[in-house]
Parts: C-alpha cells; structure tokens; sequence
C-alpha cells in the first residue's frame, strides 16, 4: 500500500484550500465586511468611545480582564492539544493495534499514521501561535485604555487619536483570536483523515458551512445588522 494515494492528497488539498478560501472570504473580500466579526469591529469602536466620556472606568478594565483570561483559557488548552498530538505520534504501534480491532474499514500505515498526527500537531501549533498573540495584544489593549485620557479632554484631537488607536489595536486581537478558534474548528474537519479521505472532504465541508453560517446567516449576525448599528 502506497504511503499516499490519490484521494489523500486531493483531500488534503482541498482541506488547505478550503481553509485559506474561507479566511480570504472572511478578511480580506467584500463579502467579508458584512459578516458577523466585522460588524463586531463596529461595536469595539463603539464601547471605546462610549468609555472616553465616563468618569470611571472600573467596568471596562473588567470587561477586558475576562477577555485576556477567556483568551489564556484557550491558549493553555491548545498547549494540552498539542501535547496529546505528540503522545499519539508516541503511541503509533498501540493506535494502529486499536483502530485494527473497530469495524470501520480504517487503513493506515504508520507512516501515514504518523503524518496525519504531525499535520494535526502543526494545525494546534498554528492555534496556539494566534491565541497567544491575542493575549499579548489583549494586554496592550489595556494598556492604551489606562492611557486613555480623561473625559473631560474626550473632545480634544489626542482623545480622539487615541480612541482609533486603541480600537485598531483591539481589532487586531480580536482579529487573530478568531483566528485561532477558527484552528481549533479546522482540526474539528482534520480528524477525519483518520478515517477516510473521503470522510475528509465531507468534514472540511461541514465545518466551512457551519463557519459561514454562522459568520453570515446566524442569529448574532441578524441581531447586529447595520440598520440597527448605535452611533458614536
């Protein structure tokens, strides 16, 4: 049996295709602009300068510090993931004595046991990579907003400065979490390889629509439409 045969590789393909495809329909098309993270970016502005005319502040910095631990939350987790990647590459001769024993027709041979576990491995890597950028950007978020300066100066040209630099920094981090989530998503579809190439192509596809769905058709979505959208 050849290490890779035809449908491995076309599933692949399209797996890598599927994601960087969704990625550029989501941040860099047009149709991406109106989706549910983009109109989330409105809404970051939004509390920025809604947050410059108050006095205290004691619910933003709040606000924050459950963001920068729901982001840790996942980049620790990632961490856990790609450390049970690594022991099932460990485990190549006990995991293909398992999967010989289940009626499910799975076919492998360590070596592609082996790099189906480093692919799933790199996927956790590439996770933990964007959490743990957001959590570093998170922190500098909260940094500009202890700089932001105080209410009584919001209508002056540094206030105003300093609000879209925070905010463009906070899209950033809420940019490259999503990012890592969509990772975590991705090797949700990845898992199938290990069954079949053919269960890979159908796993990609279920995550892509559940992604853009719930990018462009979800409950959320509707809920922030631009109609509705607060002003400043």
């Amino acid at each position: 049996m050849a290490p890779f045969t035809v449908p491995d590789i076309l599933a692949v393909s399209f797996f890598v295709l599927a994601w960087a495809a969704y990625a550029f329909l989501l941040e860099r098309s047009r149709y991406g602009s109106d989706s549910l993270s983009a109109r989330m970016n409105i809404y970051r502005e939004v509390w920025m300068r809604r947050m410059l005319d108050r006095e205290i502040r004691i619910v933003d910095t709040q606000i924050m510090a459950s963001l920068q631990n729901g982001t840790a939350f996942f980049a620790s987790t990632t961490l856990l993931a790609v450390g049970g990647t690594l022991t099932l590459l460990r485990s190549t001769d006990e995991a293909m004595s398992v999967l010989a024993t289940l009626p499910l027709g799975i076919r492998n041979t360590p070596a592609m046991w082996e790099f189906k576990c480093i692919g799933l491995t790199l996927i956790f890597v590439y996770a933990f990579f964007k959490f743990a950028w957001a959590y570093r950007l998170f922190n500098y978020v909260a940094i500009l907003l202890g700089a932001m300066p105080s209410h009584h100066k919001s209508d002056t040209p540094e206030a105003q400065a300093q609000v879209m630099r925070l905010t463009r920094v906070f899209q950033s981090a809420g940019r490259h979490f999503n990012r890592g989530q969509r990772g975590f998503f991705f090797a949700l579809g990845y898992l199938g390889w290990f069954i079949s190439p053919w269960i890979l192509f159908a796993s990609t596809a279920a995550v892509v629509i559940v992604l853009a769905r719930r990018q462009f058709r979800s409950a959320a979505w509707r809920a922030l439409a631009r109609s509705e959208s607060p002003g400043p």
